[in-house]
């Protein structure tokens, strides 16, 4: 038994090791609930003490997600976002971007994408929706590194590949429903 156990053990952790990157990858796409902040180790910056992960702010979150997809009220989204003061969380910046976006605040809109990517590098829905901000600013080549990073990322088969890569394929000056 002992010696079964010596074969399983290491077997089981290098498959969790191995299925680790693509579970992450996968939620990284976003959704209505914000991930957990990454830990900062260094001193050049402190996260805030409020944890994602608390009651309040989830429903907070999800009441702001519901008002920018389900009814397209960007304006009070983004003051119920910013009320959480966690605009240090891809998942918030992001949202809040997006909707500075759809109310045609372009400038706002690069910060807060920005924020998100400055928090999460790998930030696939913040990739793909400051991917659709250069498309509407007439940059199809930063448009098209979006698109690779989304790939490398999150893979072509994504929705988020999808998504920018449709948009891409439109002529230039085309509108953009997204």
């Amino acid at each position: 038994m002992r010696k079964l156990s010596m074969l399983l053990v290491p077997g089981l952790v290098s498959m969790a090791l191995a299925t680790a990157p693509v579970l992450t990858s996968a939620y990284a796409a976003g959704s209505d609930e914000p991930s957990a902040p990454k830990s900062d180790t260094s001193s050049k910056k402190k996260k805030k003490s409020s944890s994602v992960s608390d009651p309040k702010f989830l429903a907070a979150y999800r009441t702001a997600y519901t008002a920018i997809y389900d009814r397209n009220d960007y304006t009070n989204a983004i003051d119920q976002l910013k009320s959480l003061k966690r605009d240090d969380v891809a998942d918030v910046a992001n949202l809040i971007g997006y909707s500075y976006r759809k109310l045609g605040d372009y400038k706002q809109s690069k910060v807060y994408y920005e924020l998100a990517l400055q928090d999460d590098p790998n930030h696939v829905r913040t990739w793909q929706y400051y991917g659709l901000w250069q498309l509407e600013q007439g940059n199809r080549e930063q448009a098209k590194y979006h698109l690779d990073k989304i790939a490398s990322l999150a893979g072509t088969t994504s929705d988020e590949y999808r998504s920018l890569a449709a948009a891409l394929d439109k002529p230039t000056g085309a509108t953009l429903v997204y």
